[in-house]
């Protein structure tokens, strides 16, 4: 009887139960629990196993460009990271809030890492998040103009509930960069969050969008009430010890 209930639930994809009950039955320890504790305990394994397995699923989805945590943050006080800053931000309700956070600082200093940090956080909150390579994400939208694909990207941009703006502003954006961009920010505002990281500060992103009208608008939608994080110092590159080889600093 238990070799077919095991196989039910397999075939049914309650994994988190399956394994839970067969490492039961293996160990013996069915006859500690009572009927309602056993129930318990298996549907509390389900419960782990779909909301671990939905993260990984967010997290696979964002796209992030490696792993980081908000507990590996470096509170050096050369940095002028707020640690209750960061922990407020931790807790997503920003993006619920449908605000913004901008992350600006030299080239090294641990932008991406914060805002990559952050970004996994949201996805074990349960949150839709995408990180994007500001550069790349604006020449795949010019290819997407070509091959007929635009809308498609631009929809699945808007269904994010964070959207990971990182290296923005590395180069300036031309007409068809600043018209997708515009629209991005329109789709977005007061519906969704955004992060960017940048090395400019935000009074240089006039120039680099370019037409002032448009980034009057783009930068008024962005900047209105957006949480910021000013990071300095000496690029954590030169400072990160040789185990630290697998964290990348932005």
């Amino acid at each position: 009887m238990n070799t077919n209930t095991l196989d039910k639930m397999r075939k049914m994809k309650f994994f988190g139960m399956f394994h839970a009950f067969k490492s039961s039955l293996e160990t013996g320890q069915t006859n500690d629990y009572t009927a309602d504790e056993l129930l318990a305990h298996l549907v509390e394994a389900e419960w782990d196993d779909r909301h671990n397995r939905r993260i990984e699923r967010q997290v696979y989805h964002a796209k992030f460009r490696y792993k980081a945590s908000i507990e590996d943050i470096h509170y050096h006080a050369d940095r002028s990271v707020d640690r209750n800053q960061i922990m407020r931000l931790a807790d997503c309700t920003f993006i619920s809030r449908n605000e913004n956070l901008l992350i600006t600082g030299s080239t090294g200093i641990g932008k991406s890492y914060v805002a990559t940090a952050i970004g996994y956080q949201a996805c074990m909150l349960g949150y839709r998040v995408w990180y994007a390579s500001t550069p790349k994400l604006f020449a795949k939208l010019k290819m997407a103009k070509a091959d007929g694909s635009y809308l498609k990207e631009i929809a699945k941009i808007e269904r994010q509930q964070l959207l990971i703006l990182d290296d923005f502003g590395i180069q300036p954006f031309d007409a068809q960069s600043r018209a997708a961009l515009m629209e991005i920010i329109e789709d977005r505002h007061g519906k969704t969050s955004l992060i960017i990281t940048s090395q400019l500060p935000v009074s240089k992103w006039y120039e680099v969008i370019g037409e002032k009208t448009i980034a009057d608008a783009i930068l008024d939608r962005i900047v209105h009430d957006a949480h910021r994080i000013e990071l300095k110092g000496e690029s954590m590159r030169k400072k990160r010890k040789p185990d630290d080889n697998d964290i990348t600093y932005e």
